[in-house]
Formats: structure tokens, sequence, C-alpha cells
């Protein structure tokens, strides 16, 4: 798990970092070419990706998220991963649910600059059963949110993300963005005591650091939350903490080092129902249940 980034040379690096961006080369057409010049086919728009709506807990990232059907009334709700908890990580087949709490999350604005502190109620949900969310209820209401600092929430893409398309990890704890694609998915990936499943695997531009636990995933194209990062292989351990493993359908074990992954979020979205209430009995939820 990437709970938190540990020395100060490795953390003075990450903040210099800077992202490069690659410009296209556009090939030359021959000057006495007869052959008409067919267009090419037309690409998706790219959604502008920001820090608008992310959050920086105090050893993780985390977004201020809504579903396609929350109201601008309803209480707003915080996601970020469930071994970001501040009482510690769930234990395995542990699900935990309303339970109280005050933890306070800097609310960024596009350009990473810290806009707002805001306090939550309780733990709606959290587990590192199956996935490894948390899901954060505020004292305050979406509106609100938009009203005193022009910030919307983030919207839980409702369907499985897609294997090859462009997403981008963005950090509220860093102020970083880490951009790449969607490899592939994984059938079971194991980290110690607990399992997940369906992971996103990323391609290996998005080499996440301690600290980018619980930031949003984002889909360039459609701009919304397809998964919320959560982990990566980074001695090339096999199956232990901070060194997760494949496995697939017939229990074939695979180790990637310094390859990265995230937890779905589209299954979350069933589970959310009016006033923005965590019901596990909902058509559709498959979260686990304590």
């Amino acid at each position: 798990m990437k709970k938190s980034y540990v020395g100060a040379l490795g953390a003075v690096c990450a903040l210099l970092l800077a992202t490069a961006g690659a410009v296209p080369a556009v090939a030359a057409q021959p000057s006495d070419s007869k052959a008409p010049v067919k267009a090419a086919p037309a690409q998706p728009t790219a959604k502008a990706v920001n820090f608008a709506g992310t959050v920086a807990l105090s050893n993780c990232s985390g977004s201020v998220i809504r579903t396609p059907s929350s109201q601008p009334n309803d209480p707003a709700l915080v996601l970020s991963n469930g071994h970001c908890l501040e009482s510690g990580f769930p234990a395995a087949g542990e699900v935990i649910t309303d339970q109280p709490s005050s933890r306070s999350f800097s609310l960024l604005n596009a350009s990473g600059s810290k806009v707002a502190t805001l306090r939550a109620t309780k733990v709606s949900y959290a587990t590192m059963t199956d996935t490894d969310i948390s899901i954060y209820q505020l004292n305050t209401t979406y509106a609100k949110i938009q009203s005193s600092y022009g910030i919307s929430a983030l919207t839980l893409n409702d369907a499985h993300p897609t294997q090859g398309s462009a997403i981008k990890v963005v950090s509220g704890y860093w102020k970083r963005t880490y951009s790449c694609n969607v490899d592939g998915f994984v059938y079971r990936l194991k980290e110690g005591d607990w399992t997940w499943k369906d992971s996103v695997r990323y391609t290996s531009s998005c080499n996440t650091i301690g600290g980018t636990s619980g930031s949003p995933v984002i889909d360039t194209t459609t701009g919304k939350v397809v998964a919320v990062n959560n982990t990566g292989n980074e001695d090339g351990e096999r199956c232990t903490e901070n060194n997760p493993c494949e496995v697939d359908e017939n229990g074939n074990v695979t180790v990637r080092q310094g390859i990265n992954y995230a937890e779905e979020t589209y299954i979350i979205v069933p589970c959310i129902g009016a006033g923005s209430k965590i019901d596990l009995t909902r058509a559709g939820c498959t979260l686990p249940k304590p």
C-alpha cells in the first residue's frame, strides 16, 4: 500500500519531478503526391484534468465524489483508500460502516492550492476486502462547497473502465498528476493478508509513490473517476506488503516490480442512495457487507 512517503531526500525529489509532455510528430505529405489525403479519424477530445475537487489527507490523497444521481443538497462524500483510515488498516474480512469521524481534509482548487478545510462527520463505509476504499460523509453539502469555493465534486463513472483508455492519477497529497493508460485488469491482486478483485493495472508511466494512496483515477475522455489508486510492487517480492502479486483464475502468480494498481469505483455507485446514504441492500450493490 502506498500510504505514506518515507525519506526526506525522496520527498524532495518527488516534489521536484516535472511532468514531460511529448509533442506529436506530423508526417509531411510529398509535394507532388496526386493521391487524395484521407482525414484521420476523429479522436475523442480529452477532458481537462486538474486538482479541483481533490483533497489532501494527513497521510494520503482523496477526492470529493458524487454519483450521477447525487443532488446538490446531499451531504458531500470524500473517497480515499481503506488503508488510509485514521484508525489503521481494516483486517481482512472487516467492513466498517457509519463509524463517527471528525477527520479533516484540505480541499484543493484547479491549481492545487488549498482553499478550505473540510470535515467529516463519519466514515460511511470502509474495507480492504475485495477492494480498498474508504468513504467519508462531510458536514457540508455539494451545493455549499460549490457556492463557497466554486468547486464541483468529481463524478464516479457507473461503468467498468476500459483497457487501453488514457487516465490520470491526481494526488492531492503531493499536488502531482501521473499520466498513463489502463494496461489491463487483474483477476485477484494479493498483498499481505488482503486480496482485491478485478484491480486496474497501470502502464509503467504511472509510477506512483507513497502518499498517492486514495488518489482519484480519472478517465481523460469522460473526466469521470474510474478507480482509486492504492498500491504497487516496490521491491519485486511476492504477495507481501508493498509488493502485491497478480493471481489469475488458475492460481498462477505473476510479480511485476515497479508496476502500480488501483481499485475500480463503478461498483460504489449502486450502493449510494438518496441523501448520500450507503445502502448495501440496494439493487446491484456488490460491496462487501459486515
